[in-house]
């Protein structure tokens, strides 16, 4: 049967199975990575896009097929991950920008979508490097300029015939890849993708059985030196901006062209997506903060990711992985945008109402559940995830990492940590190393970061669990409530308590202890005093002359609320990085409507 156009829906269907096909190559991938440096994470980065994708595509719902390409090309700038993550969220740019305004279209509309897909990608960059991406994007585009094909499944049959050549070809372009007898990574990937399209298209679902080992290059990573003498940068530096005034790309890339090289600039509306290696990461970070809000920014040791691969190459039969990954719960109120940046692992918490479980933030979002609070008639109880859901996310994450650390939600709070220490004895494809946050929402979500962050630098996991455990111990949370309804359901306040506090209109100043517990730590008459409260009693439990200190905001239902207390932040320490987060369906379920917290973690 001829396929003749692809509309909306059929779009969203098969970028989904393009996705996983990719997504199960990945080892392969980032066995075969050796350009720009060897550190064996073009299939991680490219998955972890993908993944960001994926993820938007399932929440969207089907449209015509300029708001699906859309939803993609912006899904894939807001988790880019690499150099092949970026080009390829600028090849989706191109590729939507040519679809805007279509509901659907035929084998020529697609061909010159990816036409003006690749030519994003070679007006991006300022000397594209031939027997890459690039390459093989920009031969793909011009077969598919040159059919004549009407039929859609023909004409991808068609591109990708010529998408294989071309990547067969990148050894004799680029040198390092003919040393290592391999084809370049990221253009394998964007091949995968073109065989996933094509194999959801026409049934065959898998249309390339997986090479042979002895194929794939497995040692090809770990015999390559890491390239000293070439590449005098040692950071992959990634970071996303938003903002409303943010400049043209190539005004970034001459503000950023002379602190390292792979530089890599996107921008979509009111995001702006940054890639370089360089050495001086806090620089780049400091001069992407001129332009808006830094949402979020990460430095990861290339030497550290190249020493894991030697080491899996030593095995023999080892994946190429990087040292330390992290998996944390849902709980701790991270955005997406930093998860994704990061590659840290989720295990959601569940939401239980009369009828059925949710997934926390993946069935029920928290803009949704805060909708919900607002129905006085609704009310939903919490769960704890199993050992078994534990397992699979220490799976997921296992897969990119040689060691993990798994950071909880307070055990003084939940089961949720006893559930995890129970999973690591399930598990022993990869040594686990366990951290009571003994925190709760962006208390927890900052030692999550600070885990991350660590772990690419190349720490080892047993050092990133004892920094981690300073850190926490100089670090707190506080929270306030508009009404006393939603601790009294769950036990966290008696009841004398909360009819005198609804009484009088008290609003409690609430923190957590070192054990976990809640206790009351002030109080103010009246919504307008709190926030003053809080300060004094932060400006008392924050060191003065401080050196470093972070910051998260988080609140259900309350948006303005953040913009009042990071003014009072900055007001008091500078200007210090404030994560900000409407609180997940699991902690708005015990402060209720109008809460709001602060955390802090003091780093020196």
């Amino acid at each position: 049967m001829k396929i003749a156009y692809l509309d909306g829906p059929r779009l969203r269907r098969t970028l989904l199975a393009a996705g996983d096909h990719l997504r199960s190559r990945r080892s392969e991938l980032n066995r075969i990575n050796v350009f720009p440096v060897p550190d064996g994470d073009t299939g991680s980065n490219l998955a972890l896009t993908v993944h960001a994708i994926t993820e938007r595509l399932r929440r969207n719902r089907d449209g015509p097929i300029s708001e699906v390409s859309r939803e993609v090309a912006t899904a894939a700038v807001l988790g880019a991950r690499g150099n092949s993550g970026m080009m390829l969220s600028q090849f989706f740019l191109g590729f939507a920008d040519r679809l805007q305004g279509s509901g659907r279209a035929g084998a020529r509309d697609l061909a010159e979508a990816i036409l003006a897909g690749a030519e994003r990608v070679e007006g991006a960059m300022e000397a594209p490097t031939e027997g890459t991406i690039v390459t093989v994007i920009r031969d793909t585009a011009r077969a598919g300029a040159r059919s004549e094909e009407r039929d859609i499944a023909v004409f991808l049959d068609e591109i990708l015939s010529e998408a294989r050549a071309s990547l067969a070809r990148t050894p004799d372009l680029l040198p390092v890849l003919r040393r290592a007898g391999v084809v370049d990574a990221g253009a394998k990937g964007f091949v995968l993708l073109l065989e996933g399209t094509l194999g959801f298209l026409d049934g065959s679902r898998f249309v390339e059985p997986a090479p042979a080992e002895d194929e794939l290059g497995l040692l090809a990573v770990a015999e390559m030196d890491f390239p000293r003498a070439e590449e005098r940068f040692r950071f992959c530096t990634e970071a996303l901006v938003q903002g409303p005034w943010l400049p043209p790309e190539v005004v970034v890339r001459g503000v950023l062209r002379e602190m390292g090289d792979s530089l890599l600039v996107v921008r979509t509306g009111e995001a702006l997506k940054v890639h370089i290696h360089t050495n001086e990461p806090e620089g780049v970070f400091a001069e992407l903060r001129k332009l808006g809000e830094l949402v979020t920014h990460k430095a990861e040791d290339m030497r550290a990711q190249h020493h894991a691969v030697e080491r899996a190459g030593a095995r023999r039969h080892g994946l190429a992985r990087r040292p330390v990954g992290v998996v944390t719960d849902s709980a701790c109120d991270l955005s997406d945008e930093i998860l994704n940046a990061h590659g840290i692992r989720l295990v959601p918490l569940g939401i239980v109402a009369a009828d059925r479980t949710y997934l926390d933030r993946v069935e029920l979002s928290a803009a949704a559940f805060h909708q919900r609070l607002a129905q006085a008639d609704v009310r939903f109880t919490t769960s704890q995830p199993s050992p078994g859901a534990f397992v699979e996310g220490f799976r997921e994450a296992a897969e990119d990492a040689e060691e993990l650390v798994v950071v909880t939600l307070g055990s003084g709070l939940s089961g949720t940590y006893g559930s995890a220490e129970a999973a690591t004895k399930l598990f022993p494809e990869a040594r686990v190393h366990l951290m009571d946050s003994q925190g709760v929402t962006l208390l927890e979500g900052l030692l999550v970061l600070k885990a991350a962050e660590l772990a690419e630098r190349g720490i080892r996991p047993d050092a990133i669990v004892a920094e981690l455990e300073r850190v926490r111990d100089r670090s707190g949370v506080y929270l306030t409530v508009d009404g006393f309804d939603r601790l009294l359901a769950s036990g966290r306040v008696n009841p004398g308590v909360a009819w005198v506090g609804n009484r009088l209109d008290l609003k409690p100043i609430l923190r957590l202890n070192r054990k976990a517990k809640v206790e009351r730590a002030g109080q103010a008459f009246g919504r307008d005093r709190v926030l003053p409260g809080l300060m004094k009693i932060l400006e008392r439990e924050i060191p003065p002359r401080v050196q470093k200190v972070r910051f998260g905001v988080a609140h259900v239902g309350r948006p303005e609320i953040i913009e009042e207390v990071s003014a009072e932040l900055r007001g008091r320490w500078g200007d210090v990085e404030i994560l900000t987060a409407a609180a997940s369906p699991v902690i708005a379920n015990h402060v209720g409507l109008g809460a709001w917290a602060v955390a802090y973690m003091v780093e020196d």
